[in-house]
């Protein structure tokens, strides 16, 4: 008979690790214990206007190898837009397109950082130095420098710490440069700018992330015979001696299985697992790991105020704009009747953009109408048309725990897939990966988790996908 495996948890991790499964003729139950999947690649309908709005635009990069493919497996890849140039509105307001020169990489870099007109010539060389001293760096994950006292050893101007590195970084990793550890730093820079001439390029999905991790890749699970239950949430797990038995659901069902994969946030970890197992060793650090806030302000108009389908924000509280008139021409009108308590231009539409501020910490300090009308005079000062502009209709979300903190030695309480129970798995872009918590990460460690099963099952199988190839020049000139 073959054995089934239960999965705990809906968000791209137990998406990734459901699916390999699935995939490969294994029996697979997905508990989920939200109304949808996706986690926190979520959306939800906006009551004023009726569309569906996501928490907060989540993108994917050229370097993020595992979650194109699990894309691709899923048949998702139509639904996002490549961005092979970037627009950064630099803080004069004028426009700087980044977009890689013919050169192999790292030389492909030259041309893009030679258009953002407001870093100085001598702002240029000392990040070019940098970038250089960054890819030979220790690559140890318990480095245990922060990133902001690394740029200041190596010669690294206030200015162009918040002109580029901060902009960079915080994006990527949405942390302060002061919470984030030179491993995490580097990887961003090795893989994204270093390494591969395209690991750059910015991936936009053109749907709600409902509509793509939600109704899309349930109905691709089910295909492959994977059963998913939404509003099952699990209150604990049942164990006998070293193996998980069942896991029983807040209604009381039980449900047994032979494996289980916990995909949960890891802060929710240790309410599920059995009281004996929270102290194991390999699992008592994931009290110490912290999570990251991001932000993201949504915006409507009666006009559109830039044609521009993104923009990198220097120097503001906004950091990323995203035209969502543009990215998504479809809409993201919801199936439920449209309200009509705001107006439109004359042909009926509204103009959505949505603004992230990642790292959104120091927003608690002020109102939601306070930070939207800040970003709403950022916005004033780039574009004029914003000024004309009517604003229909405006709200602030916040994802609390957006991502795990790569902090300076966070990397030793982040614990493998395998755990001292022979049966159980763990998967979240918390767990060990060798990359940042990212979707990247997330997807990373589901496929580790189903490797680990596969194999103990006599079918190992390399599911985790390879990193972009190296350049021949990186490796020359920068030792990668």
């Amino acid at each position: 008979m073959m054995e089934r495996t239960v999965v705990v948890g809906g968000g791209l991790a137990g998406l990734a690790a459901a699916a390999a499964l699935a995939q490969r003729g294994r029996k697979v139950t997905l508990l989920e214990s939200r109304s949808r999947l996706g986690g926190r690649a979520g959306s939800f309908v906006d009551g004023t206007t009726g569309e569906v709005i996501d928490n907060c635009q989540h993108v994917s990069m050229g370097c993020c190898t595992n979650l194109a493919h699990f894309c691709e497996a899923a048949g998702l890849q139509e639904c996002f837009r490549r961005e092979r140039t970037l627009n950064f509105i630099g803080p004069d307001g004028g426009i700087h397109r980044f977009s890689a020169g013919p050169l192999p990489a790292p030389l492909h870099l030259l041309r893009g950082l030679r258009r953002i007109g407001y870093l100085s010539a001598g702002d240029k060389w000392q990040l070019a130095r940098a970038m250089q001293a960054l890819a030979r760096e220790d690559r140890s994950p318990n480095h245990r420098q922060t990133f902001a006292a690394w740029l200041q050893d190596h010669g690294q101007s206030p200015a162009l710490v918040e002109r580029f590195w901060r902009v960079v970084l915080v994006s990527a990793l949405s942390e302060s440069l002061d919470r984030i550890a030179v491993p995490a730093a580097r990887k961003v820079f090795v893989d994204a700018f270093l390494a591969h001439r395209r690991g750059w390029e910015v991936l936009i999905p053109t749907v709600p992330l409902d509509e793509l991790y939600g109704r899309r890749v349930r109905k691709w699970l089910q295909a492959d015979g994977a059963i998913v239950r939404l509003q099952a949430g699990v209150e604990r797990l049942h164990h006998n001696h070293q193996r998980i038995e069942s896991v029983e659901l807040r209604d009381g069902e039980t449900i047994a299985a032979d494996w289980f994969i916990l995909a949960v946030p890891h802060d929710r970890v240790g309410q599920l697992l059995p009281p004996e197992l929270r102290e194991h060793p390999q699992l008592a650090g994931l009290t110490q790991l912290e999570s990251a806030p991001i932000s993201s302000v949504h915006l409507w108009f009666d006009r559109e105020i830039t044609s521009l389908p993104h923009a990198v924000l220097v120097e503001r509280l906004s950091q990323w704009m995203f035209n969502q008139s543009v990215l998504r021409p479809n809409g993201g009108d919801s199936t439920r009747e449209q309200t009509r308590s705001t107006s439109a231009d004359e042909h009926g539409r509204r103009f959505a953009y949505q603004i992230v501020i990642s790292a959104s910490r120091n927003l608690t300090e002020r109102t939601s109408a306070e930070t939207i009308a800040e970003v709403v005079r950022e916005l004033e000062g780039i574009w004029p048309e914003a000024k004309r502009a009517e604003l229909l209709h405006s709200r602030l979300v916040t994802e609390h725990k957006a991502v795990c903190s790569p902090l300076p030695g966070a990397e030793e309480h982040r614990p493998p897939q395998h755990t001292p129970l022979e049966n159980l798995q763990l998967a979240g872009d918390w767990t060990r990966t060798g990359w940042p918590s990212t979707m990247e990460g997330a997807v990373r460690s589901g496929y580790l988790a189903a490797e680990n099963i596969l194999a103990a099952a006599g079918e190992p199988e390399r599911l985790v996908q390879p990193d972009l190839p190296v350049a021949f020049l990186s490796r020359v000139l920068l030792g990668l």
